[in-house]
């Protein structure tokens, strides 16, 4: 199996070392990274650390690289990390390769292919050839509902979600902002993008969902946070909501209020300097109203993190390798603590 990762940013490179590291369990030979931005001296050291694992760096113009057209008809698969509408774009030339089995790309690109989320709709993109990761904050929202719903989604109501985003990534400087800043509603009955991707996730199941959600940017460059709001129709008592969230594998908790501490936590110990979990529950700071049947909570979000493990089974489940479960669930057992 040859694969592409196009784009070598944020979530190309983390996904680059599990392609290395795994190589052999996911059953892949050749590992090509294609850089897309202009390779001058302050980048080129990072493209020789990705060369010395293994990766055969691509160019469309820089001679010292490997020539993309030379090997694009062989590849089987596309990881797209591109961002900002690139790789909607680049869709017309993905469906033109004679070779490929499928690709997906990263949240942003809406529209790229089925909406997909690991451990929400997998039946729905198996042998299918363009999948959408969907974003961060759409995965820790669904996994919060599938969470505390325990996977009988009639049990919601309603759901209520509150997005505190981080204005960029800690290793950029191009949109931090100086003050906070609400987004607007797209939909009146729905709020922001994030329950409206949510709710498309669902929908690919025949799901529909009453949730709704709003947005605020603040200065800072470390993690999401969301304060969410679940009106259930079946009452749980608080001991069953921490076995909910301990059967959850992709979820995480933590006693910890601070998001930097949690961020060093995840850089200093965490595969990659990442932390994968969908969400990180403050599970000593939980609010529930037996009987009213309202759950109130903040987690805190690994933003790109937690797209990873889905972008991986994406892989397995489109070109149908043979022992998917197993490969997923030994990458998760590494990659997900129970706990922070």
């Amino acid at each position: 199996m040859k694969v592409l990762v196009n784009g070598i940013g944020n979530i190309g490179k983390t996904i680059l070392g599990i392609l290395c590291d795994y190589k052999s369990k996911l059953n892949i030979d050749e590992i090509y990274a294609l850089k897309n931005t202009a390779i001058t001296d302050w980048n080129k050291e990072e493209l020789n650390i990705l060369s010395d694992m293994g990766i055969v760096i691509c160019s469309r113009e820089n001679e010292d690289y490997l020539d993309l057209e030379d090997i694009i008809d062989r590849i089987d698969y596309v990881f797209d990390c591109n961002a900002n509408g690139f790789g909607l774009k680049n869709k017309y030339w993905y469906e033109n390769l004679t070779n490929l089995k499928g690709c997906s790309a990263q949240g942003s690109e809406k529209g790229f292919g089925i909406p997909f989320m690991t451990g929400i709709n997998d039946e729905q993109i198996e042998d299918k050839k363009f999948v959408q990761i969907v974003s961060c904050n759409t995965h820790a929202l669904s996994s919060i509902i599938t969470t505390f719903v325990n996977d009988d989604l009639s049990n919601l109501i309603e759901g209520d979600f509150v997005i505190v985003r981080r204005s960029e990534d800690i290793g950029n400087h191009e949109r931090l902002v100086t003050s906070n800043v609400l987004s607007r509603h797209l939909k009146e009955e729905i709020g922001t993008h994030h329950a409206i991707d949510v709710k498309d996730l669902f929908l690919t199941k025949d799901e529909d969902l009453n949730i709704q959600s709003s947005d605020i940017t603040t200065p800072s460059q470390l993690m999401h946070s969301v304060r969410f709001n679940l009106y259930l129709k079946n009452s749980i008592s608080i001991s069953e909501i921490k076995k909910l969230i301990e059967d959850n594998e992709y979820i995480s908790t933590s006693s910890k209020f601070d998001s930097n501490i949690l961020f060093e936590l995840g850089r200093r110990y965490s595969s990659y300097g990442r932390l994968f979990s969908h969400a990180i529950i403050n599970d000593n700071n939980l609010l529930f109203d037996v009987d009213q049947r309202k759950l109130k909570g903040w987690a805190f979000i690994p933003q790109e993190g937690n797209t990873i493990l889905s972008t991986i089974h994406a892989f397995l489940l489109q070109v149908n390798m043979n022992n998917t479960t197993d490969v997923m669930n030994a990458i998760k057992k590494d990659l997900v603590k129970p706990a922070w």
